[in-house]
């Protein structure tokens, strides 16, 4: 009971310190990963527990879907080791003997990362607890000590040779500490159960082992991107009416001309899609256009210089120019002769922060 307490309070308090790292202006990516890692084996045997202990290898490629949930092919490998009772040595006596044999165990495991989950998704949290559960099969081969065992006349109700293929489960847990948005050096510790006939010994329950994993994981490709910043809108100026000089004659007023109205049209990465937050800048210049009949608009396209090539950020720039132009064309009617485009592409960068430069800015006058 005071285990429980004491494990859910520790959770309980690295919640409650991840809590405050939640960072809303980052924007998760799915992406793969390769994990690398290695340790030690404890087999659920008779014998003593550090003479039940062996090496452990694991290579692992994952996919994270969502922030929170992903899976994970892993090859967990090397040796496993059983123990028997009752063992006649050369000196008479009876006691514990140990044997080992070896193993390949390819699988698949569904991952939660509790603390996206728990206190919100940051990808610059320096660390990081996850569970996972899954099964596989367990390819089990070089059994030759335990055959040894049992031709010098013990019986290992469970004896078997050659190579042996069994399902098992299992479910584990993982902690990973941050170095970079790339790599992270993590511990795993999971526990797999088995077939009866595992250690070749009749115990009327299931075998199991336990794992202990250090080792790195590094993200193939980027895990995140930055929001592009909210940019409030601007009201527009109302033109001021003048007073006419007091006269005999009635003169007509004089013509007033609006201020020129600039909007910038943000965009997503790789996208030319105006997004609902972004129209309403659209529809204040198709508005201001149909109140000043003489105005006329430029709307020049760009794409920020940190990502893709400028083949595909000429593409991207050009579009997002065309797709402000086509909504004030055909949605508001604007005529196609008060409108101009343009294209600067990356090789133009109007905002000093990269990501804001996915962007078509629109000056009416």
């Amino acid at each position: 009971m005071k285990t429980r307490t004491l494990l859910a309070s520790a959770l309980l308090v690295m919640s409650m310190t991840a809590a405050a790292q939640e960072a809303p202006e980052y924007q998760f990516r799915k992406h793969a990963y390769l994990q690398l890692q290695g340790g030690a084996q404890y087999t659920l045997g008779e014998a003593k527990f550090a003479d039940l202990i062996s090496p452990n290898v694991q290579l692992g490629v994952g996919y994270r879907f969502t922030p929170v949930f992903g899976a994970r092919l892993a090859v967990n490998a090397w040796q496993s080791r059983g123990g028997f009772n009752g063992y006649v040595g050369d000196n008479g006596l009876a006691g514990n003997v140990t044997y080992k044999y070896n193993y390949v165990a390819p699988g698949v495991d569904f991952t939660v990362d509790l603390s996206n989950a728990l206190c919100g998704y940051n990808p610059k949290r320096v660390f990081n607890l996850s569970l996972f559960a899954g099964g596989g099969a367990n390819i089990a081969f070089s059994n030759d000590e335990a055959r040894d065992i049992h031709a010098a006349g013990y019986d290992m109700a469970y004896i078997w040779e050659g190579t042996k293929v069994r399902p098992y489960g299992r479910a584990g847990i993982g902690i990973d500490f941050r170095i970079s948005d790339a790599v992270s050096l993590g511990i795993e510790g999971n526990a797999n159960v088995i077939s009866d006939k595992y250690n070749s010994k009749k115990a009327g329950n299931a075998d199991w082992y336990f794992n202990v994993l250090a080792g790195v994981k590094i993200a193939l490709g980027k895990t995140h991107t930055k929001k592009a910043p909210t940019v409030p809108v601007q009201p527009v100026a109302e033109p001021v009416a003048e007073t006419p000089a007091p006269t005999v004659v009635e003169q007509p007023a004089a013509e007033v001309k609006a201020e020129p109205l600039r909007r910038d049209v943000f965009f997503a990465i790789n996208s030319r899609e105006i997004v609902p937050a972004e129209a309403s800048k659209v529809a204040e210049l198709a508005a201001y256009l149909k109140e000043n009949a003489q105005a006329k608009i430029v709307v020049t396209g760009y794409a920020d210089a940190g990502t893709g090539t400028d083949a595909i950020n000429d593409r991207l720039a050009a579009e997002r120019a065309d797709a402000v132009a086509a909504s004030l064309t055909g949605e508001y009617g604007i005529a196609a002769d008060r409108v101009t485009v343009k294209s600067e592409g990356s090789r133009v960068q109007p905002f000093g922060e990269n990501d804001m430069n996915r962007v078509s800015v629109c000056v009416a006058e």
